[in-house]
């Protein structure tokens, strides 16, 4: 069974593009299969929408595989890390690295979105831009 959903242009092709990382790294043969099932779900939604074809879309796609990649390798050295309880300041490293890279990904995402007039697109919070400007 498949749910559809209403996204933003910018999360269908972050999705896309995480599929293809996901298919292009995952040895396991089930897994591979569940990953292109959707990977060719999502590719015919995106079809549907030639905009999304457009180079300055396509450009920022290629920004969007470089984050992601670079997401999949920081996250993939943490998780050495820990297996070693090892916190140290490449843990930190790595760490700090994920968030700033999350938001260079959501930007991304956030100018597709707006390439498009996406109806849809992801806001971001956080603690610190809460109390910004407050007294």
């Amino acid at each position: 069974m498949a749910i559809e959903i209403p996204v933003s242009a910018g999360t269908l092709i972050d999705l896309i593009v995480i599929l293809r990382i996901k298919k292009a790294r995952i040895r396991d043969a089930a897994k591979r299969d569940v990953v292109e099932r959707e990977l060719e779900a999502l590719a015919r939604v995106r079809e549907a929408v030639p905009l999304l074809a457009e180079p300055p879309v396509l450009r920022l796609e290629a920004e969007l595989v470089e984050a992601n990649e670079t997401l999949w390798e920081i996250e993939d050295e943490l998780r050495t890390l820990e297996a070693k309880k090892d916190f140290g300041t490449r843990f930190v490293e790595q760490a700090r690295r994920v968030y700033l890279t999350n938001d260079k990904r959501s930007a991304l995402k956030k100018e597709i979105d707006r390439l498009a007039g996406s109806e849809f697109w992801e806001e971001k919070s956080f603690s610190r831009d809460e109390t910004a400007g407050t007294s």
